[in-house]
């Protein structure tokens, strides 16, 4: 949570390291050649384009966070207040503070509602025929059943996956890039750790994964949610000698 929002943080404050070119529109003028030739920017300007340029980069990363609206105006006082030396309505340390809570406030509901929808997602998959599940949550289909050996929890293995979100998303895949993966079973998370033991090699299951056998309550970079359940379809290619 807080490598996020350091990263908003940080954005914020470029943004301030730059002049800005926004230019506040009377609405009791006349729409004059005057008025539309002020609010014109001037793209062959590299102050004009670096302004807009942060203003696009911090406005998608506010949208990533959870931010699905802001006042424009009070944004562009902010930064008049600065760049003018004005008295600011509140100091740097009080913005920041309040940014910190605010958008751990965001982050804190869409987990609650990240969750909810896991819990939903696989309590009703459960139900559906070949679909196993385990004494920790862990729910697996078997696809290929292999005639190989079962890795243990200190093996290196070497496997072809997929993984995606519950609505579908596919967030990492090496059969997309064509270059299985190995690494050690006790490195993984848990979900893998436990579900490709069930495996022999040869085998190819469907893992279905609760938030606490994936990735938690953080999630993993910009592509996996705090919360998330996943779905990850695996084959067992070898286990490392």
């Amino acid at each position: 949570m807080k490598s996020k929002i350091s990263v908003i943080l940080a954005l914020f404050i470029i943004a301030l390291a730059f002049p800005t070119m926004a230019q506040k529109k009377d609405k009791k003028s006349k729409k004059s050649t005057k008025a539309k030739s002020e609010n014109t920017m001037d793209f062959n300007s590299d102050v004009v384009k670096v302004s807009y340029s942060l203003g696009i980069n911090i406005a998608e990363n506010l949208k990533g966070q959870g931010l699905d609206s802001i006042d424009a105006k009070a944004f562009a006082q902010g930064l008049s207040d600065v760049f003018s030396k004005d008295s600011l309505k509140m100091s740097q340390e009080e913005a920041n503070a309040f940014l910190q809570q605010y958008f751990s406030s965001i982050q804190q509901k869409q987990g609650e509602v990240a969750a909810e929808e896991g819990n939903n997602f696989l309590a009703e998959n459960a139900k559906k025929e070949g679909v196993n599940v385990t004494a920790s949550g862990l729910q697996y289909e078997v696809v290929t059943m292999g005639t190989g050996e079962k890795p243990k929890a200190t093996d290196q293995v070497t496997v072809h996956y997929t993984g995606k979100l519950i609505n579908g998303k596919v967030f990492d895949s090496s059969v997309q890039r064509g270059q299985p993966a190995t690494f050690g079973l006790n490195q993984v998370i848990p979900g893998w750790t436990e579900g490709l033991q069930l495996m022999p090699v040869g085998s190819k299951f469907i893992l279905y994964l609760p938030y606490n056998l994936a990735y938690g309550q953080r999630g993993a970079g910009n592509d996996i949610p705090p919360y998330a359940a996943l779905v990850f379809e695996v084959e067992l290619l070898d286990i490392a000698k």
